[in-house]
């Protein structure tokens, strides 16, 4: 889980797909703003390591900058981004069925 090669970019892997729950791994850099994701399905990540900062849109911008061990729930249509991912980000997202 934990190791992984280096990379110049984010990378995606798959860990597990069934019954509409999708669990994913990220890892790697993001040096620029990602494209706006507007998911129809809830999404909770996890922080492994490294840093992060996060933005979500809504009645406000609100930005959370986060590290290693903290976690984040995303409800579904919530807009949101990565603003910055150090290199040895490593993330553990999980998909939910939508409801």
């Amino acid at each position: 889980m934990f190791e992984r090669p280096p990379t110049q970019a984010e990378q995606f892997e798959t860990l597990l797909r069934q019954g509409g729950v999708h669990i994913e791994r990220i890892y790697g850099p993001v040096s620029s703003p990602s494209e706006v994701y507007d998911q129809p399905h809830d999404e909770w990540v996890a922080l492994l390591a490294g840093e992060a900062e996060l933005e979500l849109e809504g009645a406000t911008l609100v930005s959370a900058r986060m590290g290693p061990g903290d976690t984040l729930f995303i409800p579904a249509h919530q807009r949101h981004r990565v603003r910055s991912a150090s290199a040895d980000a490593l993330w553990l997202a999980v998909h939910l069925p939508p409801r």
